[in-house]
């Protein structure tokens, strides 16, 4: 029982030391990139099976590399003429999309042509479906002033979580698109994207602060845009409750610590319906004859695809993936309530524990390593396929490393100390089979190994070694006049004696009864003469304690033998040693027999 606690008390103590180092930044940064990771691998295995379809209803019109070329070709520069996208959105509303969204960005130019920026501020106004973005940043403020945008851009967001924190949203400047655009519409979205430490795009703000207002996101304006047509939204407040789940209407979307949303992928890139900018300007142009696109109730959303023009992100399921196809799986997400929630710190902690625990017992109640190991493992797998699959069917991701870290360090640990303790076991079983319980001494049975292995090895390397016996003198006597545990205390006190005047080298052993022997290693015969009269007269001369308080002396009558001299075997330098012991009790004992 000891034992086992002493174990778990250990254990316990190991897994203390793995989450205190988990504490530390650097290495909490390190799981965290390597647990991003295995998010990535999880979404391209899903987007392999096919098991998610991007939406029918939203159609990117693309700036690709055919219709860069054909803009340069036609108009000599880029951007385009604004009144091309006047046209465009003209053109395009025709067929009553859902709404028409601008991941580009309308800035004022020396280039601008006050005409067309009017046409295209007249366009915008004339359709409330129409959005336009901007982006936030932290120019400093001596080379850009902050500008006040307008009160009907912002939205009220009532944070009650304790987690979500709004700080890496936060932005000291803007850079802001034509004002009479801005002040045109509040259909503005801000464009800014939220990369991990390694450069990947895995998620998406919903909302940015900016002197001390929250402004949403395009993809998140677009998808309410979305949401409200369909009545399943309304309104300008939101509440981000204490379980860190943006309310829109019924649904609850879940937000990370840093105020983002956590994208679903659907394929490595071109997944949505694309149509090149470039056949639609030829219609509007007469170049090309008119079609239908079959755009009703549809999300256009206008991007540039073009490597040359610098809108290509790295997301978890390709390098390069255009930034309007982001917009679009953002608005996709936010149609199919599809956004990926990850399970909290304390979920991720509570998980590694019960794999830990289940780990210790496996480990406690397996005497095959291998069977051991293999069970372990197995366990850590299921968990590693639960993880694909809470992914798969509930969009839930749930941490692999941590809790996998913990498993294996616990499974470490546990056959470190599992091992630790049998090796002491073995020990205390081996002293219990080789010692003497009364006077601690080494047994019979280990004398007659030792005897053996050290003929063996001096038959082997050509070196004497000695032989002690000793009987204590009248000891029958002596039991029958103090009793057997006087006898006993005796036994001990001799045996003591015998262990303070040997070396370290030496074996000294119960040989049977009241006899005792000693192994001397590379002794000689007169080296093993001298050992036996030196512990003859420090047991005659010694008081030995008896259990009723009282002392008394004994003698010792010992006889020695040396090999080969004294003989080439076991039994016959025993034999020469037992016929020297008894030479010396016929002589008189408490003496060495020659």
């Amino acid at each position: 029982m000891i034992k086992k606690f002493l174990y778990a008390l250990w254990l316990f103590l190991f897994l203390l030391g793995i989450f205190v180092s988990v504490k530390n930044t650097n290495f909490r940064n390190f799981l965290a990139m390597i647990e991003n990771r295995t998010f990535d691998i999880r979404q391209n295995i899903l987007i392999k099976e096919n098991t998610k379809e991007p939406s029918e209803d939203i159609v990117i019109v693309a700036i690709d590399d055919a219709s860069y070329e054909y803009i340069l070709d036609r108009y000599g520069e880029w951007p385009m003429p604004r009144e091309i996208y006047v046209k465009l959105v003209d053109y395009l509303e025709k067929y009553n999309p859902q709404s028409i969204a601008f991941d580009l960005m309308f800035v004022k130019s020396m280039k601008s042509n006050p005409k067309a920026d009017k046409a295209l501020v007249d366009i915008v106004k004339k359709y409330d479906n129409v959005f336009v973005s901007m982006n936030f940043d932290n120019q400093d403020k001596s080379i850009r002033k902050p500008p006040i945008l307008p009160k009907n851009l912002s939205v009220n967001v009532y944070n009650k979580s304790p987690l979500v924190d709004f700080t890496g949203q936060t932005y000291s400047n803007c850079r802001t698109i034509l004002e009479e655009l801005l002040n045109s519409t509040g259909n503005v979205g801000l464009i800014n994207v939220t990369r991990a430490e390694d450069g990947i795009l895995r998620k998406m703000p919903v909302f940015l602060k900016y002197q001390g207002k929250y402004y949403p996101q395009l993809g998140m304006a677009v998808g309410l845009h979305y949401l409200k047509a369909h009545k399943q939204f309304a309104g300008k407040d939101f509440e981000i409750d204490t379980r860190s789940n943006l309310l829109l209407g019924r649904r609850k979307v879940y937000l990370d610590d840093d105020a983002s949303v956590i994208l679903n992928w659907y394929g490595t890139n071109q997944s949505y319906r694309y149509i090149p900018i470039y056949k639609i300007i030829q219609i509007i142009n007469g170049e090309k004859e008119d079609q239908n696109l079959d755009l009703d109730g549809k999300i256009i959303y206008f991007g540039t695809t073009a490597a040359s023009l610098f809108d290509i992100k790295t997301v978890p399921v390709s390098r390069t993936y255009p930034g309007v196809e982001v917009q679009a799986t953002y608005v996709n997400n936010i149609i199919d309530d599809n956004f990926i929630r990850k399970f909290d710190r304390s979920f991720t902690v509570q998980l590694g524990v019960l794999l830990a625990l289940i780990t210790v017992l496996i480990v406690m109640n397996e005497s095959s390593a291998f069977v051991g190991s293999l069970a372990a493992f197995s366990v850590y797998m299921l968990y590693v396929f639960a993880t694909y699959y809470a992914m798969k069917y509930f969009n839930v991701w749930i941490d692999i490393v941590y809790p996998l870290l913990l498993a294996i360090a616990t499974f470490i640990a546990a056959y470190i100390i599992k091992y630790l303790i049998k090796s002491r076991d073995f020990e205390q079983q081996y002293v219990l089979a080789t010692t003497d319980g009364l006077t601690e001494l080494y047994n019979h049975r280990y004398f007659q190994e030792q005897m053996r292995m050290m003929v063996e090895a001096s038959k082997r390397y050509e070196v004497p070694f000695s032989l002690i016996i000793l009987d204590i003198d009248f000891f029958k006597k002596f039991n029958d006049t103090f009793g057997h545990q006087a006898g006993d205390a005796v036994l001990r006190q001799v045996a003591q004696t015998l262990k303070k005047n040997v070396r370290t080298t030496d074996i000294a052993c119960r040989y049977g009864g009241e006899e005792m022997s000693i192994i001397l290693a590379k002794t000689d015969y007169e080296t093993a003469l001298s050992t036996a009269k030196k512990i003859c007269e420090r047991v005659s001369s010694k008081n030995f304690k008896l259990p009723n308080g009282k002392e008394t002396t004994v003698t010792i009558s010992l006889g020695a033998s040396t090999f080969p001299q004294d003989g080439i075997t076991a039994e016959e330098l025993i034999e020469a040693a037992d016929v020297r012991l008894y030479h010396a009790k016929n002589n008189g004992r408490n003496q060495v027999g020659a």
